[in-house]
């Protein structure tokens, strides 16, 4: 059986189906995945309607008593990570505000998530750490004491301590990258809101539900700022809210273009109009910065991939004829003249 598959890997026709049949079935699922994925549009639009739905509620009792409180608008954790939490009181240990900040601008609102971290924060240097432990004196002999071993286990477990950081790194840098791409449309539709009579709220309302086929994390954002201008009493902390969930240079500088506009009673469509040319400015400035940093990434592909092809196409048939001239040379016989 080894024999015979071994065989069919020389053949050079079955190998060349294979390679298409491959290439086929990937083509196809290429063309198939965006019909497979699922609409996360409609899930996440339908979350911001139930969370404007509690602000609302929220406010409605906070006027209602006529003081101030802090109300969960979030489902609870679940419960085993709430009781590792509570019971080794990882609020007082793990607990640091920047980790509540970075789950906001993370996507992540709520004390579940935050509970989750804090729960993740305590398990995976443990995991990571019983994973280096087996695998260094169990799986691979190493030359080494067994203080060395032991150190890499704590190093191991040093950087399990980093991951949850490193993941929601990740996805700030995901989310911050979609609502800077659609940011500067979403200004133009909001120009063009404001411009036709529409109030802030309604333009808001309408350019998140547009703009969500572009990018759902600021179709998000803009709804939850569309609730925070209704129900707020002070609209400014809506615009600051926004800049501090998303952590971007032009989102900042439009909510404060807004908050100023809103104080001196400047024209909103003017605003607006500069700041989402600025916006245009700033993405054209990127794109050209990374047309620009093009050339010299593509160096070190070029000398390990292209020059390499380039010269067996060029030199390879010349390297064959000069190997067929001297076989021909030493096939030919000597004749000797007396």
């Amino acid at each position: 059986m080894l024999d015979f598959l071994i065989d069919r890997m020389h053949d050079t026709k079955f190998l060349t189906m294979m390679l298409a049949g491959i290439a086929a079935i990937a083509t196809v699922l290429t063309l198939a995945m965006p019909l497979l994925s699922p609409d996360t549009l409609g899930r996440r639009m339908k979350s911001v309607a139930l969370e404007r739905e509690k602000i609302r509620q929220r406010e409605r009792e906070r006027l209602a008593r006529g003081e101030k409180e802090k109300i969960s608008l979030r489902q609870s954790p679940k419960l085993y990570m709430q009781q590792v939490v509570e019971r080794f009181n990882l609020t007082k240990w793990l607990a640091q505000e920047e980790a509540r900040v970075k789950l906001v601008q993370a996507g992540y609102r709520g004390q579940a998530p935050y509970v989750a971290f804090l729960f993740f924060r305590l398990i995976v240097p443990i995991a990571l750490f019983l994973v280096a432990l087996f695998y260094l004196f169990v799986v691979v002999e190493m030359d080494q004491t067994a203080t060395v071993k032991i150190g890499l286990c704590l190093g191991a477990a040093y950087l399990g301590m980093h991951v949850p950081y490193m993941f929601l790194k990740n996805r700030i840098a995901k989310r911050q990258l979609s609502i800077r791409r659609a940011f500067p449309d979403a200004l133009d539709l909001l120009l063009i809101c404001v411009e036709s009579g529409m109030s802030i709220e309604a333009a808001f309302k309408k350019v998140s539900q547009e703009i969500g086929s572009q990018s759902i994390p600021l179709a998000e954002e803009l709804t939850l700022t569309t609730a925070e201008l209704s129900y707020l009493q002070d609209r400014r902390q809506a615009y600051d809210n926004l800049a501090k969930r998303t952590d971007i240079d032009g989102v900042r500088s439009v909510c404060m273009a807004l908050q100023q506009a809103e104080r001196y009673g400047t024209p909103l469509a003017q605003t607006l109009r500069v700041m989402a040319q600025e916006n245009r400015d700033m993405r054209m400035s990127e794109a050209e910065k990374k047309a620009a940093a093009l050339p010299p990434k593509l160096t070190v592909p070029m000398i390990l991939f292209f020059l390499p092809v380039l010269f067996v196409v060029i030199l390879g048939p010349a390297a064959i004829r000069v190997m067929a001239t001297q076989d021909t040379s030493t096939d030919t016989p000597v004749t000797r003249t007396r």
